[in-house]
């Protein structure tokens, strides 16, 4: 058995969700480099970068796998929102099926289908994060009642606007789960009235009975809700590009760019051996001691090397 010892730097997975008009899409907007699969036109406001609004769940799909494709495109990708992204893969499972509503299906099957559908979109993104990639999700925020199975009586919590068989999902799949929120106090006046005050914009890291939020980070339980508070955590450095080999003649000297090796091309490889993207890092970080997106360019050949000689997964 090999054992290795030390911190592995990565690509960090996001979800921010709060309440509409928060904040959330500005708060992804000042991640390093970010790139919006804008489902909601709620970037249209903001200078940043984003691809043609996808219509559908395939669309949106495509629109991941080409930044998988080619990782140069951005250093961050910001999904907004998630519960757009569950209503899409929805209407697909609907249309899949020839139903009128996902409740047509009957015994809850038809929310099975979808989470199960929509688990394919977060193993798309892990493959993006893999490549160096951040990847950041935005969501609603709803407020539900919970009932807690050893105690009496109910209460009032804030959950990710999605349905009960995706929410787990995004959350277990997540490296911080933050809650934004207005911060509200409520104060006694003179005349024994009750009166809110306050309005101030926090963003909560760790679970409580009210809220969903965790992070790996170690940050307070409480703190602004800016991009200030999470920037040394997220990597900024862009991932390694990949050029095309070009000669260009200058003064009769011909000079000829480097084609570096990309941990996208890596993924590729595996997976035309049949390997998934956990497998292959699982692989890597055995044999390296690191993940794909941190191969320098001469050990990624070389992992590609053993992976096309390999007999690829035996099913």
């Amino acid at each position: 058995m090999e054992i290795y010892a030390g911190i592995i730097h990565k690509a960090q997975k996001i979800c921010v969700y709060g309440p509409e008009g928060i904040g959330k899409t500005t708060f992804a907007s000042q991640a390093p480099d970010p790139l919006f699969i804008d489902l909601e036109n709620g970037s249209l406001h903001l200078n940043v970068k984003r691809t043609q609004r996808p219509q559908n769940w395939a669309a949106l799909l495509t629109a991941v796998a080409e930044v998988q494709k080619d990782p140069t495109l951005c250093r961050t990708l910001v999904i907004d929102t998630a519960d757009k992204a569950e209503t899409l893969c929805t209407q697909f499972v609907v249309e899949k099926k020839k139903v009128d509503s996902i409740e047509s299906i009957g015994y809850g099957k038809g929310y099975v289908m979808v989470a199960e559908e929509f688990n394919k979109l977060l193993s798309m993104l892990e493959n993006v994060s893999a490549c160096g990639i951040n990847v950041i999700i935005t969501a609603h925020a709803a407020m539900r009642k919970f009932e807690q199975p050893d105690e009496l009586g109910a209460y009032d919590r804030w959950e990710l606007k999605l349905s009960k068989k995706v929410a787990p999902l995004v959350k277990e799949w997540v490296d911080a789960l933050l809650f934004a929120n207005y911060k509200t106090i409520v104060v006694t006046t003179d005349n024994n009235k009750q009166k809110a005050q306050g309005g101030r914009r926090v963003m909560y890291t760790s679970h409580h009975p009210c809220w969903d939020a965790k992070n790996r980070w170690g940050l307070p339980d409480q703190t602004e809700f800016e991009w200030a508070a999470v920037a040394d955590h997220v990597p900024g450095d862009a991932p390694a590009a990949k050029q095309e080999k070009v000669n260009t003649a200058d003064d009769g000297l011909i000079v000829t760019a480097v084609e570096e090796t990309t941990a996208a091309d890596v993924y590729a490889a595996g997976e035309a051996k049949g390997y998934t993207a956990d497998q292959i890092d699982r692989s890597v970080v055995k044999s390296y001691g690191k993940l794909p997106a941190q191969l320098t360019e001469a050990e990624a050949e070389e992992v590609i090397k053993k992976l096309n000689k390999s007999k690829g997964r035996t099913k």
